[in-house]
């Protein structure tokens, strides 16, 4: 078995100046303003050294100097990034009586998904009463395509359909991208996605967007086994989801308003 070969120069001086920058970043997270001074010292090379490293964190705006450039603090990209977390704290917390009462009224599974980079993934759940169709969906990345968050967030906008054929996890699954679009229409236009044997055969599912600063930011949703949701009872349901969803997105925005 061969050996692995040693790191190049540069590679070892590009870690080591991932690990100052890091280490940086982590002081002035830790307590702010820091100075160029501390803060050379403390990653252990000369000022000069320091200032330059710095500069590059400051272009990227992670972190931000005062006039003189003698306090450092957390820049606009470093906040954005900490308000993300935030945000998503704020979403578990005020969607728990959203999620119960679409539970509760439906009888079925409520979820609170949001996007990522895979697709989409349930970050809370209200189990509904029935246990046919019941299915922890928590932590499960999904397609967008064939989801109802996830056609929510294709139609706002919020997330882009992968290059290449369109995966068909279903027989009803629409894999036509023109079809696709012009249901992103009807999304937009009833307010709601819904979703009929297109994840599994079996399953159906409706969900209204959650807004943030005016943005998607996730969904409310509802699914169950299609047999006990005949269009009717989705179109219901979406209603329902939509206030739901409003009055969450409401709570939000008077939580931000508070900070």
């Amino acid at each position: 078995m061969s050996a692995t070969p040693p790191p190049s120069s540069g590679a070892a001086i590009a870690d080591v100046v991932a690990g100052q920058a890091g280490h940086a970043l982590a002081l002035i997270f830790e307590r702010e303003p820091r100075t160029l001074p501390e803060l050379a010292e403390a990653i252990g090379v000369n000022e000069a050294d320091a200032a330059a490293l710095l500069a590059g964190l400051e272009r990227h705006e992670l972190i931000a100097s005062d006039a003189a450039g003698s306090a450092l603090r957390a820049g606009p990209a470093a906040l954005r990034f900490a308000r993300v977390g935030a945000l998503r704290e704020d979403l578990l917390e005020l969607a728990t009586p959203a999620l119960e009462r679409l539970a509760r009224e439906s009888g079925e599974s409520a979820n609170l998904i949001v996007p990522v980079a895979a697709g989409t993934e349930a970050i809370a759940q209200a189990d509904g009463r029935h246990l046919l169709g019941a299915t922890n969906w928590l932590g499960r990345a999904l397609p967008l395509h064939c989801t109802a968050a996830g056609k929510l967030f294709l139609a706002h906008g919020v997330a882009e359909l992968p290059k290449g054929p369109l995966s068909a996890p279903a027989p009803a699954t629409i894999t036509d991208r023109d079809q696709l679009l012009c249901e992103l229409d009807a999304i937009r236009e009833q307010g709601y996605a819904t979703l009929v044997d297109e994840l599994e055969d079996g399953l159906s599912a409706v969900g209204a967007p959650v807004r943030g600063g005016g943005a998607v930011i996730a969904a409310l949703t509802v699914a169950g086994a299609t047999v006990r949701l005949p269009p009717a009872r989705l179109a219901l349901l979406g209603r329902l989801a939509i206030e739901q969803a409003r009055a969450l997105s409401a709570a939000l925005l008077q939580r931000t308003a508070e900070l």
